[in-house]
Order: C-alpha cells, then structure tokens, then sequence
C-alpha cells in the first residue's frame, strides 16, 4: 500500500472559505490537483493508495480527510471542480466535530480533527516514511520499503520545528530532481518510479 500525505497549511477548514480560496493565496486548487494525479489513471484509479489531505488554517483543530482508492465508489469524474467538491464536503461534514473525532462522509472517504503530528507518529508505525527535500537522497537510489509513505507539502513549505519529529519517527529524505515541483507533479514521478520497480 502506498500512502500520500499532503500538509496544507494555508488551506481553511470552513468548506464555503476553502472553495473561495481557488486560484487566491490559500491556493486550494492544489489539493484536487494532487488527489487527482495521486489516486487516478487513464479510464480508470489505482487500488493500492491511500491519500490525506492535511488542512491547517483553522481557529480549532485541523482537519484530515482520508481518501482509500480501493473504498471509493463512483465519484462522478475526477475534474478538480469535483474533487474540490468532495474536499468541502467532508469538510461541511466535520462541523461541530471535537478533538481526534473521526467521520465517514461516503464510501473511501472520512475525515478527522487530527493533527499532522498526531498523525504522522500514527502512520510510521505501519509505514516507512519519506519526506521529498533538495538534500535527499536521490529517488533511483533509494531501496523503497514495502509501505511507504510520502510526505508534501503545498506551496508552503513544511516548518523547520517539524524536521526533529520526523527525523525520530525514521524519516528518510528523497530527492526527486533538480527543479522545484509542483506538489501534484510530484506524485507522479513517485508512482512512475514504484510503477517501474513492479
């Protein structure tokens, strides 16, 4: 199973501010871009991701909406109008949610009031986690472990104070060329390069 982790850190947690903030500074498009490229294939979607979506701007707690590719029914295409849709409406779901709460809002996808931290220290107890950075090891260099995890960021680049956490959960550090990507972008030559190893 491959797993993809995007913190979103400008992204607000109110779904009618989230829909607002495309194409504005929060730069919300990006999310349904990545979803997009993280989960879908020609005329089809793969079976084996797990994908979520870390949203961050909010005065209580942050929000993470999971999506399964193997749970996912029909969705109504993969558009970023539609996507960003199901973005909002898990996010309309979370209202009034406490702390660590967890929702289904349809098959494949829930969401939860967890934090990138909580949840991160969650997932390196099943997978081996990768963090993309300019110093990393280069990917056709690196020996991939049978679960892994992949850490992005939006156009927000993760905070320093992060870095000793993740280090101590057995971050390693992956670099995937020389120019600066694209979240989105990046998911994909991620899975080119597992899809290549099968």
């Amino acid at each position: 199973m491959r797993a993809f982790v995007v913190r979103a850190r400008a992204a607000p947690v109110d779904s009618q501010q989230f829909l607002a903030g495309i194409g504005e500074s929060a730069h919300t498009e990006i999310l349904a871009h990545t979803l997009m490229n993280t989960i879908f294939v020609a005329q089809s979607h793969r079976d084996d991701v797990v994908v979520y979506l870390v949203l961050e701007s909010t005065l209580d707690f942050s929000r993470t909406i999971c999506f399964r590719s193997s749970e996912l029914g029909h969705i109504g295409g993969f558009h970023e109008q539609n996507l960003t849709n199901k973005i909002a409406k898990a996010l309309s779901a979370s209202k009034g949610m406490t702390k660590e709460q967890l929702r289904e809002v349809e098959p494949g996808i829930t969401v939860r009031t967890v934090s990138f931290e909580k949840l991160i220290q969650e997932l390196a107890e099943d997978y081996q986690l990768y963090m993309l950075e300019k110093k990393g090891t280069p990917v056709r260099d690196v020996e991939f472990a049978a679960n892994p995890c992949f850490l992005l960021t939006d156009h927000i680049p993760m905070p320093k104070k992060s870095f000793n956490s993740l280090k101590r959960l057995g971050t390693q550090h992956i670099n995937l060329g020389p120019k600066m990507l694209f979240a989105s972008q990046c998911v994909v030559l991620i899975h080119n390069e597992l899809d290549m190893r099968l």
